[in-house]
């Protein structure tokens, strides 16, 4: 009884992070919903470039900041170096006459405190910020800042679009995870506040900027820090951004570890978020966040408790059979990745699996306190033009 009790719980919660979350947020956010308010705006605008070592892309970044349809006079372009040691510093020099700046940080300390730096020597009253292999559409800015009309919005992040030229297992996993997360990220916005934005691209009202933290990761503590002052983040999913996803799967893994690190070390910084008085904002950080970094405990106790039952009931053993076969199939998707050989179908399984893996590997590395807060950029080359259709 209690194995079967350990198995239907787990299942549960298992179903509930991966699908009646997001079917609860978007039945709330139907009902309860309030959209921001949008107008025509041209607020001053920085663009931050966060850059370490990026020769290779870093000039293709400032050409497709520099087209931006933003009025000129009203756009201020500058690249965070992060103590970089190849020629970054100096091709961002080479656009000293048409207006980029460059600020260097001397001593490498991470991104979050290049950012911080940068902005202290910014003028724009929003705030933009990118990576430096992020390619965004011309009309990117002008479409982000027109949420800032509405004066309960502190943060307005854009929607991230993969390219996935190799059609590598990894990349069609990451191409499909990020699909079903940009779902969520609608829900949430309509129905109160994102948690999170992506780092590529999301825009902050100067007056709202707080000065993060070096250890913590931009992307998750901005919607926390906005949070706390009573206003809101949200998306906005016509200002559009193109990265390229990561084509071996060592890359993704270790991305996915840095980044969930970086994140259960914001969630202890910043737990008292996640108390009832937060309401809102709590119930999706334990929903969206919490439970998906613990779902390889749930995973563990489904697989185990069903092994105890098998034999108890035929449902039981169909179910333990389907959990075998779904395992061995993530397996054989990392075999054939392995071999550079297409993947197909066991793409889902695969990326399932090397998705949670990762995420205890950063449970470990939080408990023994392996934060990076520096981080060195492996990456391809920046991707081909962004059409609007």
């Amino acid at each position: 009884m209690t194995a079967e009790v350990v198995f239907i719980i787990s299942c549960a919660v298992i179903a509930y992070t991966y699908a009646g979350y997001p079917a609860l947020a978007y039945v709330l956010s139907r009902i309860f919903g309030r959209p921001a308010r949008r107008a025509d705006i041209t607020p001053k605008v920085s663009v931050i470039i966060a850059a370490r070592n990026e020769e290779r892309d870093i000039a293709a970044k400032i050409e497709n900041a520099l087209a931006l349809d933003y009025p000129k006079e009203k756009l201020e372009i500058i690249v965070a170096s992060d103590s970089s040691t190849d020629r970054t510093d100096e091709i961002v020099r080479s656009y000293e006459s048409r207006g980029v700046l460059l600020h260097r940080q001397t001593v490498r300390l991470g991104k979050s405190a290049a950012q911080n730096q940068a902005v202290r020597v910014s003028s724009g009253e929003i705030l933009v910020f990118s990576d430096a292999t992020t390619k965004w559409h011309a009309d990117s800015v002008q479409r982000i800042v027109r949420s800032f009309a509405d004066p309960e919005v502190g943060c307005v992040a854009g929607q991230l679009l993969y390219a996935d030229p190799t059609a590598s297992g990894v990349g069609r996993g990451c191409s499909a995870y990020w699909s079903w997360e940009k779902q969520i990220r609608q829900s949430e916005s309509r129905l109160g506040s994102l948690i999170g934005v992506s780092g590529c691209l999301y825009a902050v009202r100067r007056s709202c900027h707080r000065r993060l933290a070096g250890d913590m990761i931009d992307d998750f503590v901005i919607a926390s820090e906005i949070h706390l002052q009573g206003l809101r983040t949200v998306y906005e999913p016509e200002a559009l951004a193109i990265e390229h996803t990561n084509r071996r799967a060592v890359e993704e893994f270790r991305m996915r570890v840095r980044v969930i690190e970086q994140t259960m070390s914001a969630f202890h910084r910043y737990r008292w978020l996640l108390s009832l008085r937060q309401r809102m904002f709590a119930f999706q950080l334990i929903s969206h966040k919490v439970l998906r970094y613990t779902i390889p405990l749930f995973l563990m106790t489904a697989y185990a408790s069903n092994f105890l039952v098998a034999t108890k009931d035929r449902l039981y053993a169909v179910t333990f059979s389907g959990m075998t076969l779904f395992y061995l199939a993530a397996l054989a998707g990392w075999v054939l990745s392995r071999l550079w050989r297409p993947i197909g179908l066991l793409t889902i399984p695969y990326y399932f699996a090397l998705a949670n893996l990762a995420s205890v590997v950063a449970f470990v590395k939080f408990l023994r306190g392996d934060s990076r807060v520096v981080w060195e950029p492996v990456r391809d080359a920046i991707g081909p033009n962004l059409e609007r259709s």
